[in-house]
């Protein structure tokens, strides 16, 4: 298809046009100030994701973080616990989760590509707010055209004690509700936040939700964020998300869209 042609060709010819940084570890209270309001999200000791906050008791992350990779089985989110600013084995604070939902149109046994990243984001709600002077909420902001500079911060398989930030990376395409970032991500990486600089400081416009490979170049994907976020904060003031037994079962939809080919070999980063 044109289309993917066309894409292909742009990141091949985008390859030289910005370096990518170099990851910069943040493990030590100078070099994390400001950051701790991204936190690990640990799942009973099997596993994590990376989670950010976007209200002091709302934590923002990848849809697929919520499901057993083995089995398909959505996970209790009782059991999943944030850890603010988690760095060398201590967390600016530690909250249990009240409630989580994901996108209502996520699927997480379809197969993986466009339609299924451009859906992968989910809200969790915790137990207490944190109000903490140290761990700042981030705001939202408006989608990154391509060709912008953005970041991530994550923690990751080979980095799983303290964050990492990649300040300097590139939206190289955006296409069916998908930004694909030139951003280094691994397993871990899965609902770390992008964000992009401006004079209102860091802002949250995308959450990674897998690591692909276009053209011969490893690339980081993510949803564009707007309008999946406002949908999600409308589940939650449905009253969704909670647990069996707790309240409401969170509605689920399949939706009857066909998914477009990007071209890419896709790979979920949890």
């Amino acid at each position: 298809m044109r289309l993917i042609a066309a894409l292909a060709l742009s990141l091949l010819a985008a390859s030289g046009a910005l370096a990518q940084s170099a990851l910069e570890t943040l493990d030590t209270g100078d070099k994390s100030r400001g950051w701790e309001a991204v936190g690990r999200l640990d799942f009973a000791g099997t596993g994590f994701c990376t989670g950010a906050l976007i209200a002091p008791d709302l934590v923002l992350t990848a849809a697929h973080c919520l499901y057993d990779k083995a089995s398909g089985a959505r996970l209790d989110h009782r059991e999943i616990t944030f850890l603010a600013g988690w760095r060398n084995g201590r967390a600016e604070a530690y909250r249990a989760i009240r409630r989580a939902v994901a996108h209502p149109n996520y699927v997480f046994q379809s197969e993986t590509g466009p339609l299924r990243v451009r859906n992968d984001v989910a809200l969790l709600e915790l137990a207490r707010p944190i109000r903490n002077t140290t761990v700042i909420p981030f705001t939202t902001g408006a989608q990154p055209a391509p060709g912008a500079r953005i970041g991530v911060v994550s923690y990751a398989r080979d980095r799983a004690e303290a964050p990492s930030l990649q300040e300097v990376c590139a939206v190289r395409a955006r296409q069916s509700g998908v930004l694909v970032m030139d951003c280094e991500v691994d397993f871990g990486s899965s609902g770390a936040p992008v964000f992009s600089f401006g004079p209102d400081g860091p802002q949250i416009v995308s959450v990674v939700s897998a690591k692909a490979e276009m053209a011969g170049r490893k690339v980081a994907l993510g949803t564009d964020l707007e309008a999946p976020l406002a949908l999600l904060e409308a589940e939650l003031a449905a009253g969704r998300g909670h647990a069996p037994g707790e309240g409401p079962e969170i509605r689920r939809l399949r939706v009857g869209e066909s998914s477009s080919d990007m071209g890419a070999k896709f790979v979920t980063a949890e």
